[in-house]
């Protein structure tokens, strides 16, 4: 099935790939920006003086703020180094309101002997005003505790998130440095968006947040620099979804203390 005109992939620069966009276009922008640590993306090099680094952060965010609509979110990945500079920048210089700070957790990261190993990243879910799109149902997960009021609804996620790296042994690992599981934007996608709604991603690395929106009935546009990066997306939009590479441990728990009835209706035939 050939995708809408709006799903596209483009190879250029962010900032001047937005600033082509028409304004309020984008229901959903989802960014993971290099976070200036050094990491070698091929076609750029991340590593900026401190003030060329604000520059270009707000350079980019100035387009993709421009393009999102009024009920749309922007989520942010960012590094510990940046983030809370870029809460201030957001909230200050942009007139956004941040609606939380979700910290990515995950079981395995970078070792260290003086000081705690890094084990999570941070996301700032950010919109433009009260009437943003979000839809709790769309990713409850099931209660720890059965409670007859709410229990068949599942419980909201919270703002710490469980999901495993995309390990490097891993069928679905690509070459590229800092590839985000699935689920993990997935869980954006179904939130902050409806089927048929535009999905951007103006950093779109591997492809992960264009597959991802595609597989949820998303229109998508994803811009990327790099043109072996964009070749890599290509592939993975054209290969047949089969299930997300990663899920939230706690979608397969069962309430504890679920009388017997309710549980035998939750189990599967």
């Amino acid at each position: 099935m050939t995708p809408p005109e709006e799903c596209r992939l483009i190879c250029g620069d962010a900032v001047e790939a937005l600033a082509a966009l028409p304004p309020a276009q984008a229901d959903l922008v989802i960014a993971d920006p290099p976070y200036n640590l050094g990491k070698d993306f091929g076609a750029s090099q991340d590593r900026l003086s401190r003030e060329a680094y604000r520059d270009f952060t707000r350079a980019w965010l100035r387009e993709a703020v421009r393009v999102l609509k009024p009920q749309g979110s922007l989520y942010i990945f960012m590094g510990v180094g940046f983030i809370a500079r870029l809460q201030v920048m957001l909230e200050e210089e942009f007139g956004l309101c941040c609606n939380g700070w979700i910290v990515w957790h995950y079981t395995q990261g970078m070792g260290r002997k003086r000081g705690f190993s890094p084990r999570h990243e941070d996301i700032l879910h950010v919109v433009r005003g009260p009437d943003f799109t979000f839809d709790l149902d769309a990713v409850r997960v099931p209660q720890k505790y059965f409670r007859r009021r709410n229990n068949m609804a599942g419980a909201n996620p919270g703002d710490v998130w469980q999901f495993s790296h995309v390990h490097y042994c891993s069928a679905e690992r690509e070459p590229h440095p800092t590839q985000k599981p699935e689920a993990l934007i997935e869980r954006m996608v179904r939130a902050s968006s409806k089927p048929g709604d535009l999905v951007l991603d103006p950093f779109l690395g591997s492809g992960t947040t264009a597959r991802v929106a595609q597989a949820l009935g998303r229109r998508w546009i994803g811009i990327e620099l790099n043109p072996d990066y964009i070749a890599m997306a290509a592939r993975r939009l054209a290969a047949p979804f089969a299930g997300f590479d990663s899920s939230d441990p706690r979608q397969d728990r069962t309430p504890r203390d679920l009388p017997a009835a309710a549980r035998r209706a939750s189990e599967p035939a």
